[in-house]
């Protein structure tokens, strides 16, 4: 045997370890692309269902919402509706319900006077009449309110 022919022998040997190395790895990859196939085939069975039924939820959820943007928009009406109602009431009975009130509270009024005996006009400074302001008191009136509490054993 030549050198020529150990070469060649080599060459062919090489070449067959890897013509073998190459058949395995299709095989392998042949394998991997039919279990990919399945695979995909599979999910589209699945997956179609899935789409139509989540199509379906899409589809009713739109319905439910118009429904409650419908009865979003009724309780806005029956809100302004209220609201309405209750400004009308407040300018119709307000009015008269407070001169009432007042009516009634000056009619007490009258008649406490009527059944307390007259205070005595007090002396000096000139505190013969007083003078009413609608909302404040008069410094004098103060002075002698704390007094009064003063002799019943009050703090100031």
């Amino acid at each position: 045997m030549s050198g020529g022919e150990v070469a060649g022998i080599l060459v062919a040997v090489f070449w067959a370890i890897l013509v073998s190395f190459l058949a395995v790895v299709l095989v392998r990859l042949a394998q991997t692309l039919r279990a990919t196939t399945k695979l995909v085939a599979d999910v589209t069975e699945q997956a179609v269902p899935l789409l139509a039924d989540a199509s379906a939820t899409v589809r009713s959820a739109q319905t439910q919402l118009d429904k409650v943007d419908a009865i979003a928009s009724d309780v806005q009406e029956v809100t302004s509706n209220a609201s309405a109602l209750s400004t009308t009431v407040a300018s119709t009975f307000g009015g008269p319900l407070v001169k009432v009130a007042a009516f009634g509270y000056g009619v007490r009024q009258a008649l406490g006077r009527r059944t307390e005996p007259e205070p005595e006009p007090a002396r000096g400074r000139g505190s013969a009449r007083r003078t009413v302001i609608v909302g404040r008191t008069v410094p004098s009136a103060r002075g002698r309110r704390s007094q009064r509490r003063n002799a019943r054993g009050q703090k100031d």
